[in-house]
């Protein structure tokens, strides 16, 4: 198959399903509440961590986020949620990258490494549409990492 046979998948949408997820993430995230954090996530969602856990299933995932969100202090912006792109394969299936950008102090490194929201991530999260409601089936977390690419010779 040459460049030319080559299939676009994407089909056009709106991307509302996609910033009300992220929307609500940012909600629950200010507010350090893990019920709403988890409240669009599938039974059997499969979620990626950063360090290369998947945890599969609601109830597992939604313990580790309760616990998370017990240990630290709401603190509205601590965290920004940005989506980047976002594509429907089919109408009923939303695959988005997002970026979570920590806080930084005034000085610029994020203000405490090693613990929950310090680093930037971007996840690819894979929404699904059933019974009018859209649900995170799939979500994939990686440190943000793209000054590898801004090296010179990389």
């Amino acid at each position: 198959m040459n460049h030319h046979e080559r299939p676009a998948l994407a089909v056009d949408a709106d991307r509302a399903p996609v910033d009300d997820f992220v929307r609500e993430l940012q909600h629950a995230i200010d507010s350090a509440d893990a019920d709403r954090f988890n409240g669009q996530f599938a039974a059997d969602v499969l979620w990626g961590s950063p360090f290369a856990a998947v945890v599969d299933g609601y109830d597992a995932i939604h313990a580790i986020h309760a616990r998370m969100f017990a240990s630290i202090q709401a603190t509205p912006g601590a965290s920004r949620y940005v989506v980047e792109h976002a594509r429907f394969p089919t109408p009923d299936v939303a695959i988005a990258y997002v970026r979570r950008l920590a806080a930084r102090r005034p000085a610029g490194p994020p203000a405490a490494p090693g613990k929950p929201g310090s680093f930037d991530e971007l996840a690819l999260f894979v929404l699904v549409r059933r019974d009018g409601h859209w649900w995170l089936a799939a979500g994939q977390h990686v440190p943000d990492r793209r000054d590898v690419y801004a090296r010179p010779g990389a």
